[in-house]
């Protein structure tokens, strides 16, 4: 025991859609605790499926923020019970599940400074919320304000250079317009409106944290590059919506010491710093433990990309955010909803259901697929909107079918080549020093994993993310301890688990992607102008 109790540690904690999680990791950056509160399963009583509640109208999704109060009171009394040492934790960070919002009523502020340690958070916060069903990322009600905030600062292109992406239904200044003009008096009632991250800070704190910089550029407010409120975006959202927010602050911030409640009921130290909380992805770079010129890819029911930019160019697609490890920088997010479900759809196809057929196929074929290239979207695509399949020749004639072995090439070298181009219009540029970190379900397939290293011409490694924004948040909590030193992030997890290298660029590809890949933009632009009709 006496071991234990000298185990100096920080708290990672993670307010994502379906559960509460925390993890617990020392100075060697092992980790060494971790627990979590399911709201399904473990708070029956709120009624969700998944997390949310999903309403009438199909495009209304909210989750009952006192479900997060809740779960925060189980996971702490957990701690307890199995002996936690709260005593040992120096400082501790956390992320939230990106653009979902929280509304406290006029007068909480003084209940958050003055709670009980008798009493759990529940019972004292309960009429602390003017909106008691907060909206969350899965919400896609607001269109009509979307299209209002694009008009007032001069269209979608202009929104994307202000704030980092053109405007999202899902975006908090989105969300804030619908229930202004929708519930004008809960508006009026509300003194403070905080991201899922803020407000998950603000229960430690025992006051209101700021946004920090990386999950407020998911707001369609922030200017990115300055890193201030947009008054154009807040005047078209909402009146005396500034004063709301508060001012935003950088992501390695330490926003105060934790409140006296954890201090007395848990047994926290009062020296124990809270460090800005952020977004679930912005941690989840964190976690990853990316660096300028590194890319992960996420390669699961829909691809997603993290990058590390340096001087971004926002466009209409994908979103720019501050990046969360390095106030100079930015990291883009792009998000490709034709993932595992397409690859297992053509390997039931060409491959007869077998991943060691498919993985044949891509041995057998070459790099480059003879000059076929195809486009496969069973669903309509995010990044960019195309729907169908379409396949073309070495001299650009669309067919209706190809081979079973070039199928399969062509599904996973056009994946990669459009990840490569979209993320190359946002200012990526793959660097001498680049990594890419593959993760999800088909990084467990060497020969996927060798054509993404020949399309971007880099390494592949491979890494555990199991928790990946728990954990980053704790590298975070450390990070904020020691900014104040100018210690680079990169500096601070060193100590952590190494990716594994699994692929490295075949002689030879760079040549060969260099042309592929503007005959893939070009057809690209061709499928988009058939799929959508001549321009307006």
């Amino acid at each position: 025991m006496a071991e234990r109790a000298a185990r100096h540690c920080c708290l990672g904690w993670d307010f994502s859609t379906q559960q509460v999680k925390v993890v617990a990791v020392d100075a060697e950056l092992s980790v060494f605790y971790e627990d979590s509160v399911h709201f399904d399963r473990d708070l029956v009583e709120f009624g969700t499926q998944g997390g949310v509640h999903v309403h009438k109208d199909g495009l209304t999704v909210t989750s009952p923020v006192l479900m997060w109060v809740q779960a925060l009171d189980i996971i702490l009394e957990k701690m307890k019970a199995s002996g936690f040492d709260f005593s040992q934790v120096l400082a501790l960070s956390g992320a939230g599940q990106q653009h979902g919002s929280v509304y406290w009523k006029t007068g909480a502020s003084q209940v958050l400074t003055s709670l009980s340690p008798d009493l759990p958070l529940r019972e004292q916060l309960q009429a602390c919320f003017s909106i008691s069903n907060c909206p969350v990322w899965m919400d896609s009600s607001t269109a009509a304000q979307c299209r209002q905030l694009e008009a007032a600062v001069g269209g979608a292109q202009a929104l994307s250079l202000l704030t980092g992406s053109r405007a999202y239904e899902r975006f908090t200044g989105n969300q804030i317009a619908k229930i202004y003009q929708q519930n004008p008096e809960a508006y009026s009632h509300t003194e403070r409106i905080s991201l899922v991250s803020s407000f998950a800070a603000s229960l430690f704190l025992g006051s209101y944290s700021p946004v920090d910089y990386s999950d407020g550029s998911g707001m369609n407010l922030l200017q990115i590059q300055d890193k201030v409120w947009s008054q154009a975006c807040l005047g078209a959202c909402a009146p005396r919506l500034e004063e709301k927010l508060g001012r935003p602050v950088p992501s390695c911030s330490i926003v105060g010491a934790i409140s006296s409640y954890f201090v007395q009921r848990y047994g926290f130290p009062p020296e124990c710093k809270v460090v800005a909380f952020t977004g679930d992805n912005p941690a989840s770079l964190a976690g990853m433990r990316l660096e300028e010129g590194d890319i992960a890819v996420s390669l699961g029911t829909s691809d997603t990309l993290f990058l590390w930019l340096q001087e971004p160019t926002p466009a209409l697609e994908g979103h720019i955010f501050c990046n969360p490890v390095d106030p100079q920088h930015y990291m883009a997010l792009l998000c490709f909803k034709n993932g595992s479900l397409m690859r297992e759809k053509i390997r039931d196809e060409s491959a007869s259901g077998s991943w060691s057929k498919f993985s044949k196929a891509l041995q057998s074929t070459g790099m480059g697929n003879s000059g076929n290239l195809g486009f496969y979207f069973d669903v309509m695509e995010i990044t960019p909107e195309i729907i169908g399949r379409h396949r073309f020749t070495a001299e650009n004639h669309e067919v209706s079918a190809f081979p079973q072995d070039v199928e399969i090439r062509a599904l996973i070298e056009g994946q990669f080549m459009a990840k490569k181009i979209h993320a190359e219009a946002l200012g990526y540029r793959v660097m001498p020093k680049t990594k890419i970190l593959a993760t999800g379900g088909a990084s467990h397939n060497r020969d996927i994993l060798q054509v993404l290293a020949d399309v971007f011409g880099a390494p592949v490694y491979v890494i555990d993310t199991a928790n990946s924004a728990c954990v980053g948040s704790a590298y975070r909590a450390f990070h904020g301890l020691a900014a104040g030193t100018d210690m680079p992030f990169a500096e601070i997890v060193k100590l952590a688990p190494n990716p594994r290298l699994v692929a490295t660029p075949t002689p030879g590809a760079s040549q060969v992607y260099e042309a592929l890949l503007q005959r893939y933009a070009m057809l690209e632009q061709r499928v988009l102008s058939q799929t959508r009709g001549p321009p307006e």
